[in-house]
């Protein structure tokens, strides 16, 4: 076991170093403070430059320093946000929160990796690992500092009764990404074949690119049940046993978590220089899940939005190039079906033989109570997630990131070391995740690669279960140099918004995945670029936050033109509407009314009954087409079934508007529906809501079709459940005029400025800038602290 680096703390004093009175938030000439804290860990003073929109700029003298001034930040700043997150991820929840939490932490323990530790540190480059366990030695001298002196202990941690935990960096690999994956989208459509309806699959979740669904030879579909996703199931977490909370970690929707990133070349650019916009889209219900840092040393001067908890930016921008990245999709998880032996349920059949499962025993420490011991099996595939003796079954989840070599924690160091392209592509070795990542230089070139770990299978496409015999197994991975790329694309742009974007030649035996999403936003973000020869910051801005919805246009085209009396109001408000989500929109509001009647109506018209439970939902795509072209799905006279639910969409979604919204349609607007509400993760525990106000009162546009992707939260309201949690426009080597936002601010303490300043300037789309020149920084300096070796 490392050893953990310990941190004395010194004495602070707090000096005013300006009398001037201290301005309005988001303006310059602020008050400027000045703090000093001894710590014991960096070989230099390090000097953090706080700006007037919470940034802090880290100055170091050494590389490693840069990212111990990191952590410390953003320790500062989300303590209890990557504490708790961390604290999950370990699983150790029980130890501070009760008995309730052992099956969480035994389901967390369960994914962690199983093997050498040290081996897997010895994989990471040294000077990129030195920046790491800097990063975590940062952290840890927060924590001590805060631990001295408990007036600085963040809200939560007095109202629990708990203490920060300390970091190691073997954590960083111990911890891994593993999650769900399209494991419930395998058993849905295991489910559907059992029933021979596996075409129905298409109406949920349509192939992109286009696929046959084939059940793999060996597994029996009629044995396949929600069982099978076993500890995947466990749900919430049980702060409250009345009002469990969602996972801190899970902030994101599968269904609409997604990004977009557009990349324009100098010779189509109003600058003459390269611009590289990204805004990557995740929940934003509770915390922020990107902070904003500048880290700079010699060698290094790197800002942007890095993932708190993890070191390094994931977008932004170094001295010498921008970066950006959104989702690609890789299917990097696979369900096995074990069949157990039926006389010892800790052997399962493989490669025609019986084999045993490899037991882990953990004890998980309980307060208040004695510690628990648990059993965690595992197969050659992977952990196992449910382990039924009686029915002689088990189910394995296969994960990519539970392979050696695949922990991401140090990829975006590797990236921000990073010098240019040729140094980049050894970067992108250490990123298993499936990433779009968008670059441009000083030099005025761009770039385009997919990076991510695709497993290598023996046979099989993924999409359903599989046996776990043997003969699906993986026999490796591949890395970024069998996917997609470009360099300097003729066409002087280019853009990703999370569609398929594989070559039209790509091998077939080389599909990472066959998730992409609808492409409504790539295309409008297309069309957009297409048509500027002369693309500006500007315009880069207002493409973030554009709300034309294309499924509303195509959805416009279908209007009947002799309504009913009753759907005729509904028809005329509609017919003269620009098609846009925009937050002072009556008719936005009107249309998402009328499309989800229209889902609903189409979708119980299609499924027949003994399939509903598990389609209870239609794709967009297959909405809009059969509103285009209905067949014989919607009965014998389609056309005219067609026609009478879209009247009964529009008179029903009319009487919804008029009770939500008032009876006089001219008062309508979106935004009273579609509200940005943020809210604790904890906040079901009454004191925590009390502690820490929520962060409401406007409402916007967009929904998850736009650019401007603001989607409607899970549930029957129209609230916005996610979105551009970050937003960077870069203007490449004219750092200074760069912009950003991050909702709702840099802290998470209600007593910050930065809690929410961000938060109505996110909602309006109003971008604030992002200094990065020594000058610029120290234009806009609020506070300055000074980190000193003890």
């Amino acid at each position: 076991m490392l050893n953990r680096r310990s941190f004395l703390l010194g004495s602070t004093a707090m000096l005013v170093t300006s009398a001037a009175t201290a301005a309005p938030l988001l303006q310059s000439s602020p008050l400027v403070t000045e703090r000093r804290q001894a710590v014991q860990g960096p070989g230099a003073p390090i000097e953090i430059v706080d700006d007037i929109y919470g940034t802090p700029h880290i100055r170091a003298q050494s590389i490693p320093d840069a990212f111990f001034g990191q952590g410390y930040v953003v320790a500062r700043d989300r303590l209890f946000q990557i504490d708790l997150a961390h604290r999950r991820e370990l699983g150790r929840l029980a130890e501070v929160f009760g008995p309730r939490f052992t099956s969480h932490d035994a389901n967390a323990r369960l994914f962690h990796y199983r093997g050498d530790l040290d081996a897997e540190l010895r994989r990471v480059p040294p000077d990129i690992l030195a920046c790491a366990r800097a990063y975590i030695a940062g952290i840890n001298a927060r924590i001590d500092e805060v631990m001295a002196d408990p007036a600085l202990l963040p809200g939560e941690y007095r109202i629990l009764k708990i203490a920060p935990m300390k970091w190691d960096v073997r954590d960083l690999v111990l911890t891994r990404e593993a999650a769900a994956g399209n494991a419930d989208d395998e058993i849905r459509r295991a489910q559907l074949a059992a029933l021979g309806l596996l075409d129905l699959d298409s109406v949920v979740a349509p192939l992109r690119p286009a696929w046959t669904l084939r059940v793999p030879e060996g597994l029996d579909v009629a044995a396949v049940s929600e069982a099978d996703l076993g500890v995947l199931l466990l749900g919430r977490l049980p702060f409250e046993p009345e009002r469990p909370v969602a996972d801190p970690a899970g902030s994101a929707e599968r269904g609409n978590a997604g990004s977009n990133a557009w990349t324009v070349a100098p010779a189509r650019s109003a600058t003459g220089r390269p611009i590289l916009a990204n805004d990557p889209h995740l929940g934003i219900s509770g915390f922020s899940p990107r902070h904003v840092a500048h880290l700079s040393a010699p060698g290094l001067d790197v800002i942007g939005g890095g993932a708190p908890g993890l070191p390094g930016i994931m977008q932004g921008h170094t001295d010498r190039f921008a970066f950006g990245r959104t989702n690609f999709h890789i299917d990097q998880n696979d369900l096995f079906v074990l069949e157990l032996h039926p006389e010892d349920p800790e052997r399962y059949s493989h490669d025609g033989g019986w084999k045993r499962f490899e037991q882990v025993v953990e004890s998980i420490p309980v307060k208040g109570g004695a510690a628990q011991k648990i059993t965690l099996r595992y197969s050659v595939q992977g952990p196992v997630i449910s382990h039924n003796p009686r029915r002689h079954r088990a189910t394995v989840l296969g994960s990519i990131m539970l392979q050696p070599g695949a922990s991401g924690a140090f990829a975006m160091i590797a990236i921000n070391l990073a010098k240019d392209w040729t140094s980049l592509r050894k970067a992108f070795a250490l990123h298993p995740s499936p990433t779009n990542f968008h670059y441009a230089d000083v030099a005025g070139n761009t770039g385009w690669q997919v990076i991510g770990f695709a497993p290598v299978r023996k046979q099989g496409d993924g999409l359903l279960p599989v046996p776990g015999d043997g003969r699906y197994d993986w026999t490796g991975m591949r890395d970024f140099a069998s996917l997609p790329s470009e360099y300097n694309p003729a066409k002087g742009w280019f853009a990703s918004a999370n569609q398929n974007n594989l070559p039209a030649n790509w091998p077939r035996d080389r599909i990472p995945a066959f998730s992409f999403r609808d492409p409504y936003r790539y295309d409008r973000i297309a069309q957009v670029l297409a048509s500027q020869t002369r693309h500006s910051l500007a315009d880069s801005v207002a493409l973030q936050h554009d709300t034309l919805s294309t499924p509303a246009r195509l959805f416009l085209e279908h209007l009947p033109l002799q309504p009913s009396a009753a759907a005729k109001p509904a028809v005329d408000m509609l017919r003269g509407w620009d098609a846009r989500i925009a937050a002072d929109s009556g008719a936005a509001a009107l249309f998402e009314m009328v499309w989800r009647e229209l889902g609903t109506r189409m979708l119980a018209a299609i499924v027949p009954k003994r399939a509903k439970e598990l389609v209870t939902e239609i794709a967009p795509s297959v909405l809009l087409d059969l509103l285009a072209h209905p067949d014989a799905r919607l009965g014998g006279e389609p056309q005219a079934a067609r026609d009478a639910m879209l009247d009964a969409a529009l008179v029903a979604a009319w009487a919804q508007a008029q009770g939500r919204l008032g009876a006089d349609p001219a008062t309508w607007r979106y935004a009273t529906l579609h509200q940005v509400r943020l809210r604790h993760p904890l906040s079901a525990i009454p004191a925590i809501a009390a502690a820490f106000p929520p962060i409401e009162g406007e409402g916007s546009g967009g929904d998850g079709y736009t650019v401007m992707a603001r989607w409607l939260g899970s549930g029957p309201g129209w609230s916005v459940g996610g979105g551009a949690s970050y937003l960077q426009v870069i203007d490449v080597g004219a750092w200074d005029h760069s912009l950003m936002l991050v909702l709702p601010g840099q802290s998470i303490e209600p007593k910050s400025p930065h809690y929410r300043d961000m938060y109505k300037p996110w909602v309006a789309g109003q971008m604030q800038p992002m200094p990065f020149s020594r000058d610029a920084v120290e234009a806009k300096a609020a506070g300055r602290t000074i980190l000193r070796p003890s």
